[in-house]
């Protein structure tokens, strides 16, 4: 689904909430009527119903006919959930487009430049916009492989995670220790190592599930480990 233009007045109305959301004001389990939302906000009730779709579809809220909408909290089942469709499609497609690249020069340039420009970020120790150049640098890859239906899918998963306001930069490692985390995944791509990215990315998708599931238990009393590690290492046979 195209995401919502934020120049309209759904759109800005979906961005006002959204941040809401991520900042606490409108709390999780706590309903909210369209009415009272549109007061808030200074809109009539149709712009918050479609930002509530909107919403809903990304996983932040749950709509309950003619009350209102519930804030959700992200739970750890929810994320591990997230990390195991990650291990399912994300290491195939990284495999497919290091194979895919090895005799495209243009290929390998696209992923060099997004890669630059993460480290730059990281450099910079600009957690927010390292968030956004990680996402960046999967999200290249991914179309890398070829597979729209894939790429769009674990796109909406990452932004997803990113749209909860729960992320492992800067709570429990900082901006360059992030970046140099993709290095052996970028390093596999530019040698056309199949395996190496593979090994690579699996690598990376467990370590960051268990830093943010770990993170999220010493602030949560609802979260604790699961097993994350080896729940995700069981995917891959």
């Amino acid at each position: 689904m195209k995401a919502l233009d934020v120049t309209t007045v759904t759109g800005r109305v979906l961005d006002q909430l959204r941040a809401a959301i991520l900042s606490g004001e409108l709390e999780p389990g706590q309903l909210y009527s369209a009415a009272a939302l549109g007061e808030q906000l200074g809109v009539s009730r149709t712009p918050i119903r479609e930002a509530s779709h909107e919403l809903a579809r990304l996983g932040l809220v749950e709509i309950e006919r003619n009350r209102g909408i519930r804030i959700v909290a992200t739970s750890v089942e929810t994320l591990l959930q997230g990390f195991e469709v990650r291990l399912m499609l994300e290491v195939p497609l990284a495999r497919r487009a290091a194979r895919l690249a090895q005799d495209d020069p243009a290929a390998r340039q696209r992923l060099t430049e997004v890669h630059d420009r993460f480290r730059e970020a990281a450099t910079a120790d600009d957690a927010e916009l390292t968030l956004r150049t990680d996402r960046d640098f999967h999200t290249v890859l991914l179309e890398l492989s070829g597979n729209d239906r894939a790429t769009s899918v674990l796109r909406e998963q990452r932004n997803m995670v990113l749209q909860s306001g729960v992320g492992t930069v800067p709570t429990s490692r900082t901006p360059v220790e992030c970046f140099e985390d993709h290095a052996d995944i970028y390093e596999a791509f530019m040698a056309g190592d199949e395996a190496g990215i593979g090994a690579a990315m699996s690598r990376h998708i467990i370590n960051t599930a268990t830093l943010l599931i770990d993170q999220e238990s010493r602030r949560r009393s609802d979260f604790h480990d699961h097993g994350v590690a080896d729940r995700l290492r069981a995917l891959l046979g």
